[in-house]
């Protein structure tokens, strides 16, 4: 079914269907949710109204940025740099305020295959005409999310490891209380009994699996991107490809 209004968040995976994705109507209600190829996510997005589609992957291959040393926007440039060069200034940003962050190589063949994947899905999207966020009066546009990243703006400190039950709960009930569609992860406690914990039988199909959770924070993102672009930030240089946060500013040490 095509909507007027799409947001799509696509996570990529290492598994034989690597593109998870969750699509969020202008209400925030979850609207689409699965796994599939590329050719997949490309269909979602064919014929739509207006969609922004944000991806859990980088842009692109660093640039040099950080390495040729031209960091000016970062607080403590000199030490930092020696120690973490071949990364992404957005990366270098993150990690200043002490967010976990992986670095992107300089090198496309030396990115994992998922990263690459993720390098085509950008590529075919500007082929359609996407435009990169923010681009004004594009009904089409794309942007990055580093989850990890999103969480820690989100909640303000870093969450609960992602695969652990209690990290995705956490995860869950912060997409929850933004008005994300989800269920309530509170339910998954009033389920809870003594015969089902005797069993083993947890009502686990209330919580989301870290990937879709992860799908899921970059759609919310892509929907504030439209309705509310003052309480996002992109962080890095836009030539070599900027993370949006949900925060309209940072705090200094997460």
């Amino acid at each position: 079914m095509l909507e007027d209004e799409l947001y799509l968040g696509v996570n990529l995976t290492s598994g034989r269907r690597p593109f998870v994705y969750i699509a969020l109507d202008r209400r925030l209600s979850l609207v689409n949710k699965g796994t599939g190829s590329l050719s997949d996510i490309l269909s979602l997005v064919l014929n739509q109204a207006s969609c922004i589609i944000a991806i859990c992957s980088p842009y692109q291959p660093n640039q040099g940025i950080v390495r040729e040393g031209n960091l000016q926007s970062t607080p403590t440039p000199g030490r930092k740099a020696r120690k973490w060069a071949d990364c992404r200034l957005c990366e270098f940003i993150l990690r200043n305020h002490r967010i976990r962050v992986t670095p992107t190589p300089a090198s496309e063949r030396d990115c994992p295959h998922r990263i690459r994947e993720g390098f085509r899905l950008y590529r075919q999207l500007v082929h359609l005409g996407f435009q990169r966020f923010p681009t004004d009066q594009a009904t089409h546009q794309f942007l990055e999310v580093h989850p990890h990243s999103a969480f820690t703006a989100l909640l303000g400190y870093s969450p609960l490891p992602k695969h652990t039950l209690e990290g995705r709960l956490q995860r869950q009930l912060a997409l929850h209380e933004k008005e994300v569609q989800l269920p309530d992860p509170m339910g998954f406690f009033e389920e809870i009994t003594r015969y089902r914990v005797l069993q083993g039988n947890f009502p686990l199909h209330l919580v989301l699996l870290p990937s879709e959770l992860d799908a899921t924070i970059a759609a919310y993102c892509a929907w504030l991107a439209r309705y509310e672009p003052s309480s996002v930030s992109l962080i890095g240089d836009p030539v070599e490809g900027q993370i949006l946060i949900p925060t309209g500013k940072m705090k200094p040490l997460y």
